[in-house]
């Protein structure tokens, strides 16, 4: 059974990183048509549209962060649980190797990428005996900044602006509202979550997750939580946060949520968020040979109908075209909200980098610059590179330096997505910088702006944590900050949170 085995979770692994699902394709479809034309939400479905049909045809990685592989394997009794797990990681190796998943497992104590995605506790592997003779395996490919917007409450608790909840079922519902409203555009709304209510902290995050398998159009088979369900997905998506956080009409395209028993003395509501590049298929094997008897999620004989046009970015006119170098007087005149097209030279810089130009100078002139947060996927054919997969990173997390970097080396555009925080909206004014927006997941769409790679820096952090310097033609974004202390972030954040107490928490 092995090489069937191998070759059948490689397929699983290559078609869940490049191919949406038809159920999330089919809400994010429904978001496309609920949202207004001309919009910065509806252009931001447009770009997500095209790159999902882009990484379906190209069989390219749909967002470059694939996030952690994370599998669900039902087996025979007696099946070698010993084997299996050592193919399902070598067929994570070779994914990686031929670039349909980013090396993403990091030495939690060096900071030392394996570039293979295998290391303790890489990829993740759940076993469960079943009395049938067939192996299901179904995988999950949850990026790092949804991960990063998951959320544990212990209740009872108060929460700002919605009151306190308690151990009941519309105190878990205040805890949901609140978890999605705080992730905004970090998380690339419109996202969906897994909930568990109920179990200790480690069973009830692991419960969350799993209810990310259910389907988005599946229907609770408890009738408490199927309401609990639609009333969520009805109200928040009454919050105004919409596509990447920009405002809109849809922030949310699945609600699931599970329930275990717990302690007395412990009530955790456990939220797992996910984005709406919501990468999850499985597959029935053969229990003899390994061989795919049958897809789930998903249908080989039914044609997957295109999510765009494909007509490129939908563009308005007033589009205002940006050649780097950038100074200083060309940056002062962009204001929140306008889009932009970048042209010339581009840094990616993430976390190890930002890290590392607090206490070095960096190994090249960013003077005038554009620092893109961004971890590609890449490839390597002699001593050429190419960047196959290139959408933005969350950005907060590099608030720390961000203010700092901008202010010594002469930065003067930060491309990244979901906005950065007050100390980084003061150095853009100060220092006559901007914040641009991409679309987060876009990693095709942007991946084809990129005409060519000239070289790359500090390549000792791993491939998604280096300096590549890219070259690239009309590269679009939104301009979220502006250098006149104006933020599209903080403005959605109010004006979500004003409407997420007014839905309060119903009377007891």
């Amino acid at each position: 059974m092995e090489s069937g085995f191998f070759d059948s979770i490689l397929a699983l692994v290559v078609r869940t990183s490049t191919d949406l699902p038809p159920d999330v394709r089919t809400a994010m479809k429904a978001a496309m048509a609920a949202e207004a034309s001309g919009t910065q939400s509806a252009q931001a479905l447009s770009i997500i549209a095209q790159n999902v049909d882009q990484a379906a045809e190209g069989e390219g990685a749909i967002c470059q962060d694939t996030g952690m592989p994370t599998f669900e394997v039902k087996a025979p009794v007696g099946a070698n649980q010993i084997v299996m797990r050592t193919q399902i990681r070598e067929a994570v190796a070779e994914a990686t190797r031929r670039g349909k998943l980013r090396p993403n497992s990091v030495d939690s104590i060096t900071g030392e990428n394996s570039g293979t995605n295998l290391g303790p506790g890489t990829p993740i592997v759940h076993f469960e005996q079943w009395e049938r003779d067939d192996i299901e395996v179904r995988l999950i490919l949850k990026g790092g900044g949804c991960e990063n917007m998951n959320a544990q409450y212990s209740l009872p608790l108060e929460l700002p602006g919605l009151g306190r909840a308690d151990r009941t079922l519309e105190g878990v519902r205040t805890c949901i509202l609140h978890a999605v409203w705080q992730a905004q555009g970090k998380g690339c709304a419109p996202g969906a979550v897994g909930v568990c209510v109920g179990g200790d902290r480690t069973s009830g995050y692991v419960q969350a997750k799993e209810q990310l398998f259910r389907t988005l159009d599946d229907v609770n088979p408890d009738r408490r939580l199927a309401d609990l369900e639609a009333s969520i997905m009805g109200e928040i998506n009454r919050l105004g946060i919409g596509t990447m956080g920009f405002g809109g009409r849809t922030s949310l395209i699945g609600c699931k949520i599970g329930v275990l028993n717990r302690l007395p003395a412990s009530f955790f509501v456990s939220v797992a968020y996910d984005c709406w590049a919501f990468r999850r298929l499985g597959v029935v094997l053969d229990g003899r040979t390994g061989a795919i008897r049958q897809w789930l999620y998903r249908d080989p004989a039914t044609p997957v109908a295109a999510m765009a046009d494909q007509a490129g970015f939908p563009r308005t006119g007033r589009e205002v075209a940006l050649q780097t170098p950038l100074t200083e007087a060309q940056v002062r005149t962009l204001r929140v909200g306008d889009v932009v097209l970048v042209t010339g030279r581009m840094y990616t810089g993430r976390d190890a980098v930002h890290a590392h130009l607090m206490k070095h100078a960096p190994p090249v002139d960013l003077s005038g610059s554009v620092l893109y947060h961004c971890g590609p996927v890449v490839s390597k054919a002699g001593d050429r590179w190419t960047v196959t997969a290139a959408g933005p990173t969350t950005s907060i997390r590099e608030e720390p330096y961000q203010a700092d970097i901008i202010r010594r080396y002469g930065v003067r555009a930060v491309i990244g997505k979901g906005g950065m925080g007050a100390k980084t909206l003061a150095a853009l004014k100060d220092a006559g910088a901007v914040y641009l927006n991409a679309i987060g997941g876009a990693a095709q769409f942007y991946a084809r702006t990129i005409d060519r790679v000239d070289g790359v820096s500090l390549l000792e952090f791993g491939t998604p944590e280096a300096m590549w310097h890219l070259q690239v033609t009309e590269f679009p974004a939104i301009v979220t900050m502006d250098a006149h202390g104006n933020s599209l972030h903080k403005d959605i954040e109010e004006k979500s949170a004003a409407e997420l107490a007014a839905l309060g928490t119903p009377a007891r």
